[in-house]
Order: structure tokens, then C-alpha cells, then sequence
């Protein structure tokens, strides 16, 4: 069908008043109906994620039962256990989309444990692991503008499905007819117990868990440490203050984005990697003691954090200062315990910092770099797992603020990563110190790596053609220096070939292939280049490395100057 042929069929459907009277209001509108009955909305080993309304290409109750009706027919194909779990965040029809999961679970006999109330996505990671599912569903668009909304989809072992079974869940997916009735309601299946909800016993358990892995929870109480925390309207507040209160944290909220909001009227991109997510904390900060603030996106997975900065307001710090400061903490406090078992590792994605390399190269740990997503980070906490090793793995980040200690999920966890920061900003202010002064530290210790991630976003019916276009340039007509500093190897992760420029020679990158492009430039940093997996856009990470902040920043301009001409 084309894009009005497939308008037609919708209303045509059986659908409610409320869905008829949304279709009819674009009946005249091509760009509209173009965008939203061009094509499907995509599954992805993420899932799928969308704006929300009528239409084949948006998230709607039919989508999403449809995209649940595969990952339970996939699932009903295996010898897992056929068990789900599912949470939801604080967006709008996150649990009405929840609900239609669960109901497309149980008709399939497959027994469902659903969150009752908001939960971060961490949470239902654990929650797929404590109550032996066989996957999970979180319905979140993680930072993403109040439009959107999505359904991530996670396996067995609690990280997001890999590429060989989202595959089949994306055939059963287009196999599935639109509009098959639901064989029973929510609320029968509910009180057949086919769907069950998740009991406060596995919150407590969580708790518990989070916990155990600080190192030394004493000193918080010890510091009388203050902090401003933002949930960003999201699902943090409950889990973040719950286990913050338990350590003795002084706790101020911002009022204004303490309770749900899918609207995110005073965060219009509720996205912790960016300063405006910080602006209301900023003035709440003005106006109370404060040693750190605090944010947590909409589903609680990524955390980021400024701090004070005298006349200067306060300083954000970016996803690859946290996850080095956190890194460098956690390392120095297990060291003086001697508490590391040997062969121990870190691992970071390709894009994050490579000053944490030098960290764990000082400590005697082993870094292992992983393509960007979190599940590759799990996959090395289970392939530690089935060796029965797990208490080998340290630390794991992404410089997108995700952040995991501890092996109980497989998703990045900004309620673990809170509870670090509290316990990295006590030890600090014991020493007369702020974290500001152990990033400087950090820097005069290791040199200057500054990074800056630019986005190139893109649009039209094409942008993914456009996105394809500009990755094949790249590869075609790669430059010989960037920013005035050679280019020493490129490393293709789509061909899984790096080939060493000054002697001519390739080896082969142990990674899966995946499209992105990496241009070192010897110890003077690297460009990263790679489309979004979720969204019409292509990143480009650079890290410029110089032995003053002057020179790393001086690099790092330029060499976002002549990216530039790439788009």
C-alpha cells in the first residue's frame, strides 16, 4: 500500500471516536499523512521508538501491540522461561502502553509481572534477572521531547536484545496483522493471574542491592553532604531519594520538576547531557547549601551533575568527566582495601574518553572498549558471568551520562550511579576538596582530554538516505590531518578493518561491525563518526588531547571547523 492507500485502511478500521476524529483532522494535510502512513515504525534491537499519535509510523496502542505480539510470539518460539516483565515511565500512555504489552503476553500464555507504579529502566532490568523472565519491556523515550514515546525490549539476561533476536521479533512483528482484538482485557487477565504486579519485596531487594555497592557509605553522613536533585519530572524520584535519604544525604528537590510530567513543561528535552536539562536546579541551587546537584532523565538510566564554581555559577560536568572522576574513585578506594581481584576490567563505548585508558593503565585494570549501547557493555558482564568471574567487573560507562557498578542489571542505572557521586563528593569534602578540584587533579595527572559530541541532525522523507550519504563521503574522501594533527590509523567498524596511514598496514577490529568510522590522530585524540540508532541524525564525537587545557581546546576547535564541512 502507499501512504493514502494506507490512510484509507485505517479509516476504514474499526478504531475509536478519539482515533477517527485525529485521522480526519489531517485528511487534507500530504505532509502529514506522508510521515505518518509512509511506512512502519521500525523495531530495532532498542525496540522502537516514535512520536506519539495515529498512524503506522507513530506510537499508538496498535503499534505497540503489534510490536509486543512479535517479542511474545519470539518468545513463545524458545526454551526460555515464558515469563515477562514490564515497567513504564512517566510519559503520556506509558501505562496504557505497558497494560497493552502485558495483555499481548498472557495471550500467548506467557505469565506477566508488570511494575505498579513508575520505574526506572535499570529497575526493570533487575527485575527480568530477580524474577527469571525470559525478556522485558520498558516503555520510555529515555530523554527524548514529550512527543515521543518508545518500547525497549530486553532479553534473558537483563541488557537490551541483541541483533540475531530482534531480527526474528522484527519477521513474527510483519507477520502480525493491525487491529486483531484483544482476546480478554487488562483487568481479566489481571485477576486470572496471567499478569501479576511486581510486589514491594523486589523494590526492597533492589534497594538492597544498590546498596551493597557503595564502598564507604559512612562518610556521607560524616560530610553533611547537600544536594539539589532533579528527577526531571521523571521516574527518579522515588529511587533516588529513597536510597539517598537511607545514607544520611541532605536532599533538597526541585519542586517544579519533582512530580510526573510527560508535558516536561519546565524541560522542554529532559536530556541530563545538556546544560538547560540543569536550569531550574541552577536556581534552586542559589538559594540553599549545596555541594552538588543532581539530575536523573526520564526513566532514571543516565545521571549528570554540576557543581559550584564561585563567581561562575555552577559548572556542568560533561558524561566522560563523571565516568572518569567515578572510575578513578571507585579504583583508588578498592586499591587502598586491596580489594580488586586480578584481572579485573573497566569497560567504556568507543566513543567515551580514552583518559579513562590511562586511569585503569595506572591502576593495573584492564580497559576494554565496546561499540556504543549499553548491552555490549552487559555482554562483557556476561561473558565475566558465565566463567563464573562477575566480581571481576569494576565499572562500565558511556560518556552519555550511563553509568553501572555492580553486576544485578545489564542497563546503565542512575540510581547506583547517584549513590556514587554522594559517596565521591563526602570523601572529597572530608579532604578539604570538591569534585572540581579532583577533576583538575585528574587532568594534571593524565593530560587535557576534552571531547565535545556534535550532532548533525537530519530531515525529510530521505534523512536516512542522507545519513547513509554522508558516512560513504567520509569513507570515500577521508581527510589526511584534522584539525592540523595527522591522521595516524582509521579504524571502519562497518568493514571491522583498521588500517595503520604511516605504514600501510591492516588488522582486524574484534568488535561486531557496525557503521561507524573512527580517525585517530596518533596521542593527539580522534574523530568518531556514527548515525544515530533511534533518531535522523549523524554524531560526531572528537577528542583533542594536549598537555595544557589552552592547547586541547585550541585543537579541538579546529578540528570541529573542518568536520564541518562534512555536512
Amino acid at each position: 500500500m502507499n501512504y493514502l492507500e494506507n490512510y484509507e485502511f485505517w479509516c476504514n478500521a474499526d478504531l475509536p471516536a478519539e482515533v477517527k476524529q485525529e485521522l480526519a483532522a489531517i485528511k487534507n494535510n500530504d505532509e502529514e499523512l506522508k510521515g505518518r502512513f509512509g511506512s512502519d515504525l521500525q523495531f530495532g534491537t532498542a525496540g522502537m521508538r516514535g512520536i506519539m499519535g495515529a498512524g503506522s509510523n507513530r506510537l499508538n496502542n496498535y503499534t505497540v501491540r503489534r510490536a509486543a505480539q512479535g517479542m511474545a510470539a519470539w518468545l513463545a518460539s524458545t526454551d526460555l522461561p515464558q515469563k515477562a516483565a514490564i515497567g513504564y515511565d512517566s510519559r503520556h500512555n506509558s501505562k496504557e502502553f505497558a497494560q497493552v504489552c502485558a495483555v499481548a503476553f498472557a495471550e500467548k500464555g506467557i505469565h506477566t509481572w508488570l511494575y505498579n507504579r513508575l520505574a526506572p529502566t535499570p529497575m526493570l532490568s533487575y527485575a527480568v534477572r530477580e524474577l527469571g523472565c525470559g525478556c522485558g519491556i520498558v516503555i520510555s523515550a529515555s530523554h527524548n521531547a514529550g512527543a515521543y514515546n518508545g518500547v525497549k525490549c530486553y532479553g534473558p539476561d537483563g541488557c537490551q536484545m541483541t541483533d540475531a533476536p530482534a531480527a526474528i521479533v522484527t519477521e513474527k512483528i510483519s507477520q502480525i496483522p493491525y487491529f486483531v482484538p484483544e482476546a480478554q482485557s487488562f483487568s481479566d487477565y489481571l485477576e486470572d493471574g496471567m499478569i501479576s504486579y511486581i510486589e514491594q519485596k523486589v523494590w526492597e531487594k533492589y534497594y538492597n542491592t544498590v546498596l551493597a555497592e557503595s564502598i564507604s557509605p559512612e562518610i556521607i553522613k560524616s560530610a553533611s553532604l547537600n544536594i539539589v536533585y532533579t528527577p526531571l519530572c521523571g521516574t527518579g524520584n522515588e529511587p533516588v531519594r529513597e536510597i539517598l535519604s537511607r545514607l544520611g544525604v541532605n536532599i533538597t528537590v526541585v519542586s517544579c520538576q519533582e512530580n510526573p510530567d510527560g508535558y516536561f513543561k519546565t524541560c522542554e528535552y529532559p536530556n541530563p547531557e545538556t546544560d538547560a536539562a540543569l536550569a531550574e536546579s541552577y536556581k534552586v541551587a542559589d538559594s540553599v547549601l549545596c555541594d552538588v546537584i543532581l539530575g536523573t532523565d526520564p526513566d532514571a538510566d543516565r545521571v549528570a551533575i554540576a557543581v559550584p564554581n564561585g563567581e561562575n555559577g555552577y559548572q556542568k560536568l560533561s558524561g566522560n568527566e563523571l565516568g572518569c572522576l567515578l572510575m578513578d574513585y571507585i579504583l583508588k578506594a578498592r586499591s587502598a582495601k586491596k580489594d580488586i581481584p586480578e584481572g579485573s576490567i573497566v569497560v567504556r563505548s568507543i566513543v567515551s574518553s580514552p583518559l579513562a585508558d590511562r586511569i585503569c593503565e595506572h591502576y593495573g585494570v584492564e580497559m576494554r572498549a565496546v561499540l556504543t549501547g549499553f548491552k555490549y557493555i552487559g555482554g562483557e558482564i556476561l561473558e565475566l558471568e558465565q566463567k563464573g568471574e562477575e566480581n571481576k567487573f569494576i565499572f562500565g560507562f558511556e560518556e552519555s551520562c550511563g553509568y553501572l557498578k555492580g553486576t544485578y542489571a545489564r542497563d546503565k542505572d542512575a540510581v547506583v550511579a547517584s549513590m556514587l557521586v554522594c559517596e565521591l563528593a563526602a570523601a572529597l569534602k572530608m579532604e578539604g576538596k570538591t569534585i572540581l578540584d579532583a577533576l583538575r587533579d585528574l587532568y594534571a595527572t593524565y593530560g587535557y582530554y576534552l571531547a565535545k559530541v556534535q550532532s548533525v541532525e537530519l530531515t525529510g522523507a530521505d534523512a536516512m538516505e542522507k545519513a547513509a550519504k554522508m558516512m560513504a563521503d567520509l569513507r570515500l574522501n577521508a581527510p589526511k590531518a584534522i584539525g592540523g594533527a595527522d591522521i595516524t590509523e582509521i579504524r571502519d567498524y562497518g568493514s571491522g578493518e583498521a588500517k595503520d596511514l604511516p605504514t600501510g598496514k591492516t588488522s582486524v577490529i574484534n568488535l561486531p561491525k557496525s557503521n561507524v568510522l573512527e580517525f585517530v590522530l596518533g596521542e593527539k585524540g580522534s574523530v568518531i563518526v556514527r548515525p544515530s540508532g533511534t533518531e535522523p541524525k549523524v554524531k560526531f564525537y572528537y577528542t583533542a588531547v594536549g598537555a595544557t587545557e589552552d592547547a586541547a581546546q585550541e585543537l579541538l576547535t579546529k578540528m570541529i571547523e573542518q568536520m564541518s564541512f562534512f555536512f
